[in-house]
């Protein structure tokens, strides 16, 4: 009888008036946006400025020279040793009795699952409807270099690690900027970046890793079932995320390495298919890339708008150069640190090489950026300060659309696609920014717990808020963290590239010994 009473009282509240529902709703989400804006707003202007006298924000072009430096620094590092990468992460070099708590396939499917997300959806599209298909040549570019970026922050993550009685471990660009600087003479310099880096840490995963994500699921679940309350998405959201992340990285880790070769093959796939659907598209398309790459093809901002935004947006995909990887990969189960930047390097490669470069293909493809049949140029609309769409939608949506236009039930597939996504990058930043916030407040079962609670509440909140406010504060907090690891890893690289020398004179010799 209890039972049935509240079955009928909860029956009751969901059919309270759709009207009041919605009205509250908006409310909820003005008051939210107005309140992120206003403390956000100086931050983002800060990070976003341009280099003076250019559009150019000096922030990506801080990443863009960093990964460049340590391109040549490490005379290519990520093409000659990408085979051996790959025997790593089949676990060929795999030591049982090594420290660490997850194996090297976890580590990278576990920070896999933090940069392969809706960046590689809602971001690809962002970046092909401002800055055209030009800007995909330079998202590829940027994922090429910053395969050297990663593998230098993530090899630093091991080596500066803690390690504890009980076989866990805590890693990140946190521990190496003190860790390493105190090394090279700059004890004071590097405690004062690692806790700037841990506050932006926090920041990010927050923002990029969380509300971003929860954001565009709901957007993407939304544009399926038909519109309702985001908090709802962002509820049912959290308490899967709690469930997972109350285990730890050993949890994660379980979840991440089945959920990540299932979502990129599912997402991929699908790309192949329309792809392959529309085969005799495919070499218009690259030229669409190639030339809008160097001409803009009459996208406002030409040549240098398509490389601004193709840069900005691999840079928020790969996160190459962010750290927040290192602190994934920090757990892994070696003895070796340069190990782990061998498979660390994978990262960009897979995440915007592959993965976002299907998106772009898949957008142009299907023809859902609108071109002047006289001109042959792309149709610039002034208004939404993009490329006019089918439609008139952008972001996640506008992917949908691409997808939808090849078979009417795509969009079903991509939703799924984008849940996975979502949820996969959620659980990888609760880690990462948990990992900060013990840095800053101490490892103890009570700090994790308030973080985790925390992490779930901004779910919600990230579910219910609009997109400009959510994508704004989420590039700024994650690009915040780049400024901080960048600076530390200049004096740290001549320890990586000693580590790499050793290491690389050892597997000549057949001292490092193959397990399989």
């Amino acid at each position: 009888m209890f039972n049935k009473t509240v079955l009928l009282a909860l029956a009751a509240l969901l059919a309270a008036p759709a009207a009041t529902a919605q009205e509250s709703t908006n409310s909820l989400d003005a008051a939210i946006n107005e309140m992120v804006g206003a403390a956000t707003g100086p931050f983002v202007n800060f990070i976003f400025s341009p280099f003076p006298g250019t559009s150019f924000p000096w922030i990506v072009l801080w990443l863009v020279i960093a990964a460049t430096v340590f391109t040549v620094y490490f005379a290519f590092v990520q093409f000659r040793s990408f085979p051996h990468s790959i025997a790593l992460v089949t676990g060929k070099y795999s030591d049982p009795d090594d420290a660490g708590e997850v194996s090297h396939f976890q580590a990278l499917a576990t920070a896999l699952s933090g940069t392969v997300g809706l960046g590689n959806i809602a971001g690809v599209a962002v970046a092909v409807s401002i800055g055209g298909p030009g800007a995909t040549f330079w998202m590829i570019l940027a994922g090429l270099m910053g395969m050297a970026s990663k593998f230098t922050e993530c090899t630093l993550g091991v080596k500066y690690r803690n390690e504890y009685p009980n076989g866990s471990v805590s890693g990140g660009p946190m521990y190496y900027l003190s860790k390493g600087m105190e090394e090279r003479g700059f004890a004071k310099l590097g405690k004062f970046l690692a806790i700037l880096f841990s506050i932006f840490c926090v920041l990010g995963s927050l923002g990029g890793g969380n509300m971003f994500q929860a954001n565009q699921a709901h957007a993407q679940i939304s544009n399926i079932v038909g519109d309702y309350p985001g908090w709802i998405t962002g509820i049912i959201f959290a308490a899967i995320v709690f469930a997972v992340i109350i285990g730890g990285l050993k949890s994660i880790a379980q979840v991440t390495e089945k959920v990540v070769p299932f979502m990129g093959v599912l997402y991929v796939g699908t790309a192949l298919i329309i792809i392959a659907m529309n085969y005799d598209q495919i070499g218009w398309a690259f030229g669409q890339i190639f030339a809008g790459a160097f001409t803009g093809l009459g996208v406002a901002g030409g040549l240098v708008g398509a490389l601004i935004q193709g840069f900005k947006r691999a840079a928020f995909s790969n996160e190459a150069g962010v750290g927040s990887a290192a602190i994934a990969h920090s757990a892994v189960r070696t003895k070796e640190p340069i190990t782990e930047g061998y498979v660390s390097l994978l990262e960009p490669f897979i995440d915007t090489v592959v993965i976002c470069t299907m998106t772009a293909l898949v957008i142009v493809i299907t023809g859902v950026l609108q071109i002047d049949p006289q001109t042959g140029l792309y149709i610039w609309d002034a208004e939404a300060g993009r490329v006019a769409t089918e439609g008139n939608v952008s972001g996640v949506a506008l992917t949908s659309a691409a997808f939808g236009s090849a078979l009417s039930f795509f969009p079903y597939v991509l939703a799924l696609a984008v849940i996975l996504f979502a949820f996969s990058t959620m659980i990888s930043w609760s880690y990462y920014g948990l990992k900060a916030w013990t840095y800053m407040f101490g490892e103890g079962k009570a700090q994790e717990l308030s973080f985790k609670i925390l992490f779930c509440i901004f779910v919600v909140i990230g579910a219910a808020m609009n997109l400009g406010p959510v994508i704004d504060f989420s590039d700024a907090a994650i690009f915040a963290m780049a400024l901080v690891n960048i600076f530390g890893l200049y004096f740290l690289m001549p320890i990586v590239k000693a580590e790499m020398l050793s290491y690389q004179a050892r597997l000549k010799s057949g001292e490092i010994k193959r397990y399989a």
